[in-house]
């Protein structure tokens, strides 16, 4: 299995997976820096400084909502679909897996009773924040 994946559509990245056996030493990012949401790998060895630092204040226009979601237990099917809402392909992700979503559509079944953190920009929009749409019928096993 591939530590890293790219799930695209027409030239589009609709997300990056990076499985939890990952592992590199050093920093990596996954993220083009056009990303409105920027996701990187850290890896370093006792003793290892980091700098103290602050993070000066940076205008940005976010205008969709990229998301972040850490699997800390159990099992989650990831369905993507495209902006016109039509079902493309669906992955499963287990503890220690980490999804970026960054564009077209999404939708979830869990699969195992599942804890997750997920991280997106804010505030959040309520009713304006998103579209839902009715899922297409996936049969788990065929992931």
């Amino acid at each position: 299995m591939e530590q890293i994946e790219h799930i695209k559509h027409e030239n589009e990245l609709l997300a990056i997976i990076i499985y939890s056996e990952f592992k590199k030493p050093g920093i990596h990012f996954f993220t083009p820096d056009e990303f409105s949401q920027q996701l990187a790998y850290m890896n370093h060895p006792a003793g290892k400084i980091i700098n103290p630092h602050v993070h000066n204040p940076v205008e940005r226009e976010v205008v969709y909502t990229q998301e972040v979601l850490l699997i800390k237990k159990g099992k989650l099917r990831v369905d993507f679909y495209t902006n016109e809402k039509k079902y493309l392909e669906s992955r499963e992700l287990n503890k220690g897996d980490v999804i970026l979503l960054s564009a077209g559509g999404h939708g979830f079944e869990v699969l195992e009773e599942i804890e997750m953190i997920e991280v997106k920009q804010g505030p959040y929009a309520g009713d304006q924040d998103k579209t839902i749409f009715y899922p297409a019928q996936i049969k788990s096993n065929n992931v």
